[in-house]
């Protein structure tokens, strides 16, 4: 598929390249090859995949190199979400059965059997966020109803306030020094937190503030329902929703690997399903795509008609793997009225559409297949296999963190006859 295309708004910053032929105009690098591969469907394609290079001007981090980074991308026609699923299970667990044991290491176990499915939700609220890594036992808990009235006031206030109150457990943590739990507290606070409550239990004995203010027999309906025991410690992350939920999750890394919990020499698979079609952008004060805007929503034109758009789902999809998200995919969008009525609710006009998706948008007019796919990220496969923590020790030639290649001295200055002949001119 092109690699010279048009830009389009999917979600990141393109890389432009300006057109000497054709002053002031200017092609993308492609984000993906989503329009091109869906386009091959409507041709009549029943299948597809391609090794593509994806380009996108993000910022770096542990898991994504800024610029350049390559999918085995796959679409198919006439699918549902569990005939994807079925593709490309099979595919991921043999590559990483097969390669996880290079480097004198043993294989790895892999999950064996499907892939377990956890609704966006779920996930967010047991393991504070997306990506889920399965391999730490630890599981988050909204306890908000427990504090309702209770003699630990900060707490009652918060949930009466409409905030929440989410329990991560410190199993087996008896042992542990005061230090251990205060030294979490600041963790926390080091991020930009208030803070992270916690209680302590030693041989059944509770211990700290919270303890002392809910009482006994709060404490004890409050571990009874988390199927804590007599030595099992307690944190808590209190506020907003949004706030509360990403402490938790950051939380429950953290504890899970500072009290050596997570299992070792293993690759736990899962998809995160029902992922919201909509969420509230707050920035910008207006409703927009949480995800992926070409996915078909769960309830088709129906619930966009009827349904409040922060409730709508969507048949979208990620494939995640100790905590690092593999892939995105979805059931594909192939209405144009649903299109025109998806992107209306997130303020594009038909106009709009018209003009930033005209190829495809034209395409599905003349009639489309249902099809769906997904694309795991080759780059990320082989840092998981490689047990590396960073993505830029398995390229060959990676960039800085600042996007920059600094044995080909990339990026460079153009010269000026460069620039005359794309009618650029550097503005200072």
């Amino acid at each position: 598929t092109p690699i010279l295309t048009a830009s389009s708004p999917e979600g990141a910053r393109d890389y432009l390249v300006p057109s000497r032929v054709h002053p002031g105009k200017f092609y993308a690098l492609p984000q993906a090859p989503q329009m091109f591969k869906q386009l091959l469907m409507v041709a009549g394609f029943d299948r597809y995949f391609q090794i593509a290079p994806c380009f996108r001007d993000e910022d770096a981090r542990a898991d994504r190199s800024p610029g350049e980074f390559y999918q085995l991308d796959f679409e198919m026609s006439f699918v549902t979400q569990e005939d994807v699923f079925a593709a490309i299970e099979p595919v991921l667990a043999g590559v990483f059965e097969e390669f996880s044991g290079f480097g004198g290491r043993d294989p790895w176990a892999v999950t064996k059997g499907a892939f377990p499915r956890i609704p966006y939700a779920e996930s967010m609220l047991k393991y504070g966020n997306d990506k889920p890594d399965l391999r730490n036992p630890i599981v988050i808990s909204d306890v908000g109803s427990h504090f309702v009235g209770s003699g630990f006031g900060l707490f009652a206030k918060m949930v009466e306030s409409g905030n929440v109150v989410r329990a991560i457990p410190a199993p087996g943590t008896a042992e542990k020094s005061r230090k251990f739990f205060d030294d979490m507290n600041e963790w926390a606070r080091s991020e930009g937190y208030a803070g992270l409550g916690y209680v302590t239990r030693k041989g059944g004995e509770f211990g700290g503030p919270i303890a002392k203010n809910h009482g006994e027999a709060g404490m004890l309906a409050l571990y009874e329902a988390l199927g804590l025991g007599p030595d099992d410690g307690c944190f808590f992350a209190a506020g907003k929703e949004a706030q509360a939920t990403k402490l938790a999750g950051l939380a429950r890394t953290r504890i899970g690997t500072e009290l050596g919990l997570i299992e070792q020499n293993a690759y736990k698979f899962c998809w995160i399903v029902d992922f919201p079609m909509f969420e509230y952008d707050e920035d910008v004060k207006k409703i927009d795509f949480s995800h992926n805007p070409f996915s078909m929503p769960q309830g088709e034109l129906e619930a966009l008609e009827t349904q409040d758009p922060l409730t709508i789902k969507a048949y979208q999809y990620d494939i995640v793997c100790n905590g690092v998200e593999l892939s995105s995919g979805a059931i594909r969008n192939h209405r144009p009225d649903i299109m025109y009525k998806a992107f209306e609710i997130a303020g594009y006009t038909q106009e709009q559409v018209d003009a930033n998706f005209s190829g495809m948008i034209n395409a599905f007019k003349f009639g489309a297949p249902p099809h769906g796919g997904s694309a795991p990220g080759v780059d990320r496969m082989v840092m998981l296999i490689a047990d590396e923590p960073n993505i830029r020790e398995v390229i060959v030639f990676p960039m800085t963190q600042k996007a920059e290649d600094l044995m080909m001295n990339a990026p460079a200055p153009a010269t000026l006859k460069q620039l005359r002949e794309l009618h650029i001119r550097i503005v200072d």
